[in-house]
This record gives C-alpha cells, structure tokens and sequence, in this order.
C-alpha cells in the first residue's frame, strides 16, 4: 500500500490528499473537500457498494448512485425517483438536499467530487475519455449553477485515475478529447487540435513510441475545461495517484481487463 502519509497534490501550497483508515482498509480524503464527509475508496473495499460504504462517512445519509455509459448527463435524486427504470443511465448526480451521498464508480476513469461551500450541495461526476470529450464536469457546473451556486465557492478534487504518462490512445481519440478545450478556429482538424495540445502550458499530450498513439492526461483536459470556466486553480485539485501504476491500492481496467471498480462517494450537508 501506499504510504499513508500526507502527500501535497503540488510543492506549494496547494491542497493535501490523506489516506484515512475504516477497519484496517484504507481510503483517500482530500482537504479541499474537508467540509464534507467524503471519499475515494481503494480495491480493499470491495465488493462493498455505497449503500454499505455511506457508513464509513455518514450511517445516517442515503446513497444514489446510477448506470454509468460514458456520457454527459448530470441527475438529481429527484430526478432520478421519477425515472421509470430500475437505474437511471448517468455519469453524475447532484444533490438538492442535506444528508444525500452521491457515488461514481471507477477503474482508469477520473472520479470527481465537487462541493459547493455556501449551499453545501455536493456532486460525484464519473469522466472518462468519453465524457470529457462531452464536458460532463462544465456539465456538472452548470447544473450548480442552474440551481443558484456562484463559480468561486465551488471546490472540485479529482481522485485516482490513470496517469496521463501511461495513457496510451489513438490520435483521433484524442483529437476527440482536446476538443473540448482547443478553440475551434484551431481545431479544424485533428491534427491542428493535437498540435495545440502540444503547445499549451503543462500539455495533456505526451508523445508515444507507437506511431499514431499518443499519451493523453484527461485529469489536465478536465482542470482546462473548468478553468476556461472561470474556475481558479485554487478551486481544483488532482490526486497523486494511478490507478494503472499503483495495483496494490487501485482498480485499473486497461491493466487487467476486468471489471473492477472503486467507488468515490461524497455527502451533502
């Protein structure tokens, strides 16, 4: 496992990742979310789903969670109580009232959880590379927004999910992905997108040995898409951690090739 100390996201003063402990089984807090029960649970806790994970943060809360299909859609419970299915197909949910845990699943995807530090209305966003192409967390902003929250009490930490340096994926792929972020006067076509890519600060593209592939960061394309928001870097943290390069603690789909999760759950006040 790895070390359960303190471990700064940035050299700076950015904000902390903590591993907690439940029973001996680790799992991760942030402390941009520390007006929150919350967590990013490790492989340790399976085959425990939210309804038995809300105990380890709040007993008392009820737990969604949906039918994840790698889209952009963003749910309340409300919502979804009207549905006239079994489980609603989302890849986010957003509360409406206090002691609502909202949960996403993931193995190599990125689990965000977002806060609202005024309404204390929280989100759980599941973003792979699919829904990040779709802007599924601007998605989720916008839900808040539609709902009466204003852009700066938003606090947003993005959990485990494979590293962009071992993200092998085809150019079109993503050529798909960046643009979400590259102006379309530059994104004519993909290649005019993967060379904007290359040329911002602290690029989300990596080149590859394998002709045609490349390395794609989707945590760094989803911080850009909520920083062209007017979201500060302030706002949004990114996990140190991933999912592929650490097995003793994460879930990793593209390094096994089964389907195995860890949930990511956050509650509102």
């Amino acid at each position: 496992m790895v070390s359960p100390d303190v471990i700064a996201s940035s050299p700076t003063l950015a904000p902390s990742w903590q591993w907690q402990s439940w029973e001996g089984l680790p799992y991760l807090t942030c402390s941009l979310l520390q007006s929150w029960s919350h967590g990013f649970f490790t492989r340790q806790f399976r085959p425990r789903m939210p309804e038995e994970l809300v105990e380890v943060l709040q007993p008392q809360a009820q737990a969604y969670r949906t039918q994840q299909v790698h889209g952009q859609r963003v749910v309340t419970p409300s919502e979804m109580a009207l549905a006239a299915v079994d489980k609603v197909e989302a890849d986010g949910i957003l509360t409406e009232r206090s002691h609502q845990a909202v949960w996403v699943a993931t193995a190599d995807c990125t689990p965000a959880l977002i806060g609202d530090l005024e309404t204390g209305r929280v989100a759980a966003v599941h973003a792979g590379w699919r829904g990040t192409a779709q802007r599924i967390l601007p998605e989720a902003v916008a839900r808040f927004l539609a709902a009466g929250s204003s852009l700066e009490n938003l606090r947003i930490a993005m959990g485990p999910a494979i590293a962009g340096e071992v993200y092998q994926v085809s150019e079109p792929v993503a050529a798909q992905v960046g643009a979400s972020i590259i102006p379309s006067e530059r994104a004519d076509t993909p290649d005019s997108i993967l060379e904007a890519l290359r040329q911002l600060p602290e690029p989300p593209l990596l080149d590859d040995s394998h002709p045609k592939r490349v390395r794609l960061d989707v945590r760094r394309v989803n911080a850009l898409q909520l920083q062209k928001l007017g979201i500060s870097a302030q706002q949004v943290v990114i996990a140190p951690y991933c999912t592929y390069q650490q097995p003793e603690d994460f879930c990793s789909y593209r390094r096994c090739k089964e389907n195995k999760v860890q949930w990511s759950g956050i509650i509102s006040h």
